[in-house]
C-alpha cells in the first residue's frame, strides 16, 4: 500500500510538472514582436496609420522602433499631443537609441509621435488600440480572423504552425497521462 501511494505522488508531480511546462510555453505563444513600419521602419516615407491597422495588438505584445539614432525619436505621448503635434506637454515617455522596444503593457490606446521638427505634421504619428489577450480556448478557435501577414512579414502560416505547436502539447500531454495512469 505504502509503495502504491509512493508511485501515485510520483506520477502526480510528473504530471503537474509537465503541465507546469506546457502552460508556460502556451503564455508565451500570445505576445507578439512589431517593427513598426515593417521593412520600412520607423521614418518619415511610411503611412503609420495604416501600417497599425494592419494588425491587432494585444497586452504583452512589443513595438520595436527602428532607424538612425539622432535623425528621429519616439514619444509616447497622450491623445492631446498626438493630434496637435506640440510635445511641450503630455509626454508619457521618450526613446532616442534608434531601437527602441516599447511593451504594450496594459488595454488602452497607446499613442506615438516622432519629435523631430516637422515629422511628427508629416505623418510620423500613429495610434495602437491594445486589447486584453483572448482566453486560452478562443487561441483554438476560428471565431476571429488571423491577419494576413505576421507582425515581422511572416505569413498566416507561421500562425498555423503555432497551433500545431499547441496541438501537439495537449496530445503529448494526453498521451503521458494515459501512460501514467
Amino acid at each position: 500500500m505504502k509503495y502504491h501511494r509512493m508511485i501515485f505522488t510520483y506520477h502526480s508531480l510528473v504530471v503537474s510538472l509537465f503541465l507546469m511546462i506546457n502552460l508556460s510555453f502556451l503564455k508565451g505563444i500570445k505576445s507578439e514582436v512589431y517593427t513598426v513600419g515593417d521593412e520600412q521602419q520607423w521614418n518619415t516615407e511610411t503611412n503609420f496609420d495604416s501600417w497599425a491597422h494592419e494588425y491587432n495588438f494585444t497586452v504583452g505584445d512589443v513595438l520595436v522602433f527602428k532607424y538612425n539614432k539622432g535623425e528621429h525619436n519616439v514619444y509616447e505621448v497622450t491623445e492631446a499631443t498626438y493630434r496637435s503635434c506640440n510635445a511641450s506637454n503630455g509626454v508619457l515617455s521618450e526613446y532616442d537609441t534608434g531601437n527602441d522596444q516599447v511593451m504594450l503593457a496594459e488595454a488602452k490606446k497607446y499613442w506615438f509621435i516622432c519629435n523631430v521638427a516637422g515629422h511628427c505634421l508629416g505623418g510620423m504619428r500613429f495610434g495602437v488600440d491594445v486589447k486584453e489577450a483572448s482566453s486560452f480556448y478562443t487561441n483554438f478557435t476560428n471565431d476571429s480572423p488571423l491577419p494576413s501577414g505576421g507582425p515581422t512579414g511572416y505569413s498566416s502560416v507561421s500562425h498555423a504552425f503555432q497551433r500545431w505547436k499547441i496541438g501537439f502539447l495537449f496530445v503529448s500531454s494526453a498521451v503521458l497521462l494515459l501512460k501514467l495512469y
